[in-house]
């Protein structure tokens, strides 16, 4: 397949302001050639949606740059430094690297603001009082600070989604990673995760994020990235790519999709 790369213009960021690098990032499950020679560059304060058909790799691809999927071949590098392999210098990047997931990832057993509080005072050695106090401003921010003394069960999954959102936020992240955020949310709960991460994205978070929200990827992003079959098919901005694909891949796969 022939990779199609249409860059942005006027939007477009200087190679020196680069904080996310993947330089010929191949990865294997078995036989399965998940990630093939891909090449990207996101920069600091871009808003990059990652959408393609289910097995593109979109997933694979979002949980390397934090090293939860390891690579065969290539290099990853955050803010100019390649992705450490494990110990302390792992759990510092993953810590400047915020992830949000489909499933929610709250401890049961702690409160809200527990749980919002807990990697700064783990991992950051914030003392606890301030960790809280960041906590509680966190999830005004995201909505749901008079849900900071319940556990996770009395909230509903937006709420919880919201809170795994903060969770990230309170870790001063360079970069936000999103894995599907709102795939496992009842669809009347979409809505109020989609607006904490359009602000985040008017904020200047820089932010990755795979979705089948086309909605958001129309409006938040700066880029849209179409993948298939482990490639990097094509990437435009959402005016170019909604409105004009160049790849056949591309077409067939908006064509299935905004017209039902």
């Amino acid at each position: 397949m022939t990779e199609v790369v249409v860059t942005k213009d006027k939007d477009s960021a200087p190679a020196a302001d680069a904080l996310v690098v993947l330089e010929n990032v191949n990865k294997h499950f078995g036989p399965l050639h998940v990630l093939q020679d891909i090449d990207l560059t996101i920069a600091r304060g871009e808003v990059v949606v990652v959408i393609g058909p289910s097995g593109s790799g979109k997933s694979t691809l979002c949980r390397t740059i934090n090293r939860l999927e390891t690579i065969d071949s290539g290099v990853i590098r955050i803010d100019g430094k390649p992705l450490p392999a494990e110990g302390r210098d792992l759990a510092r990047l993953r810590a400047e690297v915020g992830m949000v997931f489909q499933s929610f990832n709250l401890f049961a057993h702690k409160t809200v603001l527990q749980n919002v509080a807990l990697g700064q005072v783990k991992v950051r050695k914030v003392p606890r009082r301030e960790a809280e106090e960041k906590a509680r401003q966190l999830l005004d921010r995201v909505g749901v600070g008079n849900q900071a003394d319940k556990y996770p069960a009395q909230l509903s999954g937006g709420q919880q989604q919201r809170v795994a959102i903060a969770r990230a936020l309170a870790m001063d992240p360079k970069v936000m990673l999103f894995d599907e955020p709102t795939s496992a949310l009842d669809p009347e709960m979409i809505n109020e995760v989609l607006e904490v991460m359009q602000q985040l994205a008017r904020d200047g978070m820089t932010m990755v994020v795979v979705t089948h929200e086309m909605g958001f990827a129309r409006s938040a992003a700066n880029r849209v990235l179409f993948m298939a079959d482990g490639r990097i098919v094509e990437q435009a901005t959402p005016e170019q790519f909604f409105t004009a694909p160049k790849s056949d891949r591309a077409k067939d796969f908006l064509s299935k999709i905004l017209h039902h």
